[in-house]
């Protein structure tokens, strides 16, 4: 694929992209994004806090987005010498949201989490979630109609499943729902305890996110 004279080209190229850190509301933005537009329903996703150096100079007031299509930045395009970080307000991954564009020199270390925590869900939730569930057949029923032969079929429990999913959803803010009905869709054969608990948990890093930055907080300082 060239050798390795374009390998060392490629190192470089990507060492000069500007690294992205967004505001926790953008992390969860981000990984319901990945869930629904990529397929990572069943991914292992972290939450990363990052702690920069005190010494660092930040570039004063914030700029239009400067990624391109695919989200990249060139640090020397938005830290000129002398500056580490910039601020840029970020029309992509958190709509609104002011982002910093930073080289991994400007981190003194990071924190890092799985998510959901798999302590921390509503215990009353699961537990109606799961007797609803088990309550009905999980029997896959044939789609009937003039475009069943487009539809896959769905059985019972998977049809409540969704709903459950989706009248979570509408508790959250607008542009959070359709992400978060995709990220707790029910799969068919899925267990009932393990989606609740896991639905719960994708719930509760929205609407309870104390807990979850209370346990960030915690964890081990990881020197860059």
């Amino acid at each position: 694929m060239g050798g390795e004279q374009r390998v060392t080209a490629w190192t470089a190229r990507q060492r000069a992209k500007a690294l992205y850190v967004g505001t926790y509301e953008a992390a969860v933005h981000n990984m319901l994004r990945r869930i629904r537009d990529q397929a990572d329903q069943r991914s292992q996703f972290y939450l990363y806090r990052v702690c920069l150096k005190p010494s660092v100079v930040v570039r004063e007031g914030w700029l239009v987005d400067p990624g391109n299509f695919i989200g990249d930045v060139g640090l020397d395009e938005v830290c000129p010498p002398g500056v580490d970080v910039a601020r840029y307000l970020n029309y992509h991954v958190d709509p609104g949201g002011l982002s910093l564009a930073l080289g991994r020199d400007a981190i003194a270390s990071v924190q890092r989490i799985a998510v959901p925590l798999p302590d921390t869900w509503d215990g009353g939730l699961v537990r109606d979630a799961v007797a609803a569930l088990e309550g009905v057949s999980g029997t896959v029923v044939p789609a009937t109609g003039k475009l069943a032969r487009f539809m896959r079929p769905s059985s019972p429990r998977a049809v409540l499943g969704r709903e459950l999913g989706a009248s979570l959803a509408g508790r959250l803010p607008v542009n959070l729902q359709d992400q978060f009905a995709s990220a707790a869709a029910f799969a068919e054969g899925e267990d009932p305890e393990q989606w609740a608990r896991r639905t719960s948990g994708l719930f509760d890093l929205i609407g309870n996110p104390t807990r979850v930055l209370s346990a960030l907080g915690k964890a081990e300082h990881r020197q860059v």
